[in-house]
């Protein structure tokens, strides 16, 4: 009886050591909670991240909070990156940022105008006023005048108020495809029409994992692990019960709630932003060399970035484009433009 207590208590020993050498991980969010954000709660949620050995908190991120300023000083591990051009900022400064993978593969970045007032064509925007933020016009208006002839001339700031655009029906202002038509549906009582950037040639991804070249170096099967538990993550998040990543994200956002989660989901899927393109065969997260090439340089010939930037410095692709989770089906009717 002896023995086999002791073999019993032996056996759970096993059962649960695992859970006690999980890697503590900690991600830092680009914004408050949120279903852009999704994927990773979902991991978190469903048990993902810790059948990969990992331990993993998400470190909201918010107005007045830099968590990719975390990352580089070495506070946390990886960092939800807003877009390429971060990236290529970080190279061009010599920062040890490097991107392991592109979560999203089309930026949601939009533009908005109001039906049937003469702005129903991605090509009538130029002539309207535009409700630009800083951080758009320092960064993608230079390729909007260059590539479709927008003219600063016509920017007027935006300040996340909407009530300006709503009173202008010949206006035009930005947004995230995941949000900001949904708060114009319900402040304004009309469905406004919805511009993405990735459609019309503005080529970044986004919400791009990226960590410090010394993790890589030091323990790059921590940073595959991540990489791949995030991917199924996002997969599991898309197509099967998100119901506890939902609830972890509005306890960390009580602004959020459910519909609002809904559609950003259904808009997530109807424009391909994490399943489009090369994520299709390659896995979400793909990122191929060629694709950041092209946006390199026509960010470069915009002025946005300097030209002759050794960029591929800021990227690792040996944690992608490996298929992961593209065995687990899913929707393959993905709107939007591949």
């Amino acid at each position: 009886m002896i023995r086999l207590a002791s073999f019993l208590l032996a056996l759970f020993a096993l059962s649960v050591g695992p859970a006690s050498a999980l890697d503590r991980v900690t991600i830092g969010a680009n914004w408050l909670a949120e279903a852009e954000h999704g994927g990773f709660y979902q991991a978190i949620a469903d048990g993902t991240y810790a059948r990969y050995g990992l331990d993993v908190t998400i470190l909201p991120g918010g107005p007045q909070k830099n968590n990719r300023l975390l990352l580089a000083a070495g506070k946390i591990d990886f960092y939800m990156g807003d877009n390429l051009i971060g990236e290529f900022s970080a190279v061009s400064e010599n920062i040890p940022i490097v991107t392991v993978a592109a979560i999203f593969q089309k930026d949601p970045l939009v533009f908005m105008s109001h039906p049937g007032a003469g702005l129903d064509r991605f090509e009538d925007l130029p002539k309207a006023k535009a409700f630009v933020g800083l951080a758009t016009l320092t960064t993608v208006w230079p390729w909007m005048e260059k590539r479709w002839g927008f003219s600063r001339e016509k920017v007027a700031p935006y300040n996340y108020n909407s009530a300006p655009f709503l009173a202008d029906k010949k206006s035009i202002q930005q947004g995230y495809a995941t949000s900001e038509p949904f708060a114009i549906a319900r402040e304004g009582g009309f469905k406004p029409n919805v511009f993405l950037l990735a459609d019309y040639g503005y080529e970044t991804y986004a919400t791009n994992i990226e960590t410090r070249r010394d993790l890589i170096d030091k323990n790059p099967d921590l940073v595959q692990r991540f990489v791949d538990a995030s991917i199924l993550g996002w997969r599991n998040y898309l197509h099967g019960d998100n119901r506890a990543a939902n609830e972890a994200i509005k306890a960390q956002n009580p602004d959020i709630d459910d519909a609002l989660l809904a559609f950003s989901v259904a808009q997530m899927k109807a424009f391909g932003i994490v399943e489009s393109g090369d994520a299709l065969t390659l896995g979400v997260g793909a990122m191929t060399r060629e694709r950041i090439e092209r946006f390199y340089k026509t960010m470069a010939a915009a002025g946005v970035i300097p030209a002759g930037l050794d960029f591929a410095r800021g990227f690792d692709f040996r944690f992608v484009n490996k298929g992961v989770g593209l065995d687990l089906g899913g929707r393959r009717d993905l709107g939007g433009k591949n």
